[in-house]
């Protein structure tokens, strides 16, 4: 794993969300984008090196429309960046952590990604990414 790529937050409504991001981090959203296999709506954040992720859901059965139903708005994930997705994933199903796809799919902002399972992760669900290219 090479860094953090990025911090997702679950919210209720991007609308809502996204000035008080920019408020609070001081620059506009660089990009939004959906990923209707994941049924999301996204919204990214640059701030220095660091990324910011806000998550709305676009039907009632997504996971993130699972997770604020459950939790409540906040913290949803970390993401790494690594070089190679599928050996990190062998490496990390070897060492015991239980990965929640088979395969890396397409994610966000140009990312091939998979997630570990919170159960395997002290609770943290963990996404890897890597640049699609």
């Amino acid at each position: 794993m090479q860094k953090i790529e990025h911090i997702g937050i679950a919210v209720k409504s991007l609308a809502e969300s996204n000035p008080l991001f920019e408020a609070l981090l001081g620059v506009p959203s660089y990009k939004e984008e959906e990923v209707s296999s994941e049924g999301v709506k996204t919204s990214f954040f640059k701030n220095g090196p660091n990324k910011i992720e806000l998550l709305e859901a676009t039907r009632p059965d997504s996971p993130i429309a699972k997770f604020i139903e459950k939790k409540g708005e906040g913290i949803h994930h970390i993401a790494f960046d690594v070089a190679d997705i599928e050996a990190e994933m062998k490496r990390l199903a070897a060492a015991g952590f239980v990965l929640l796809n088979e395969q890396p799919k397409r994610g966000a902002d140009n990312k091939l990604v998979v997630f570990l399972h919170p159960k395997s992760t002290n609770g943290v669900l963990i996404e890897l990414c890597q640049d699609a290219g």
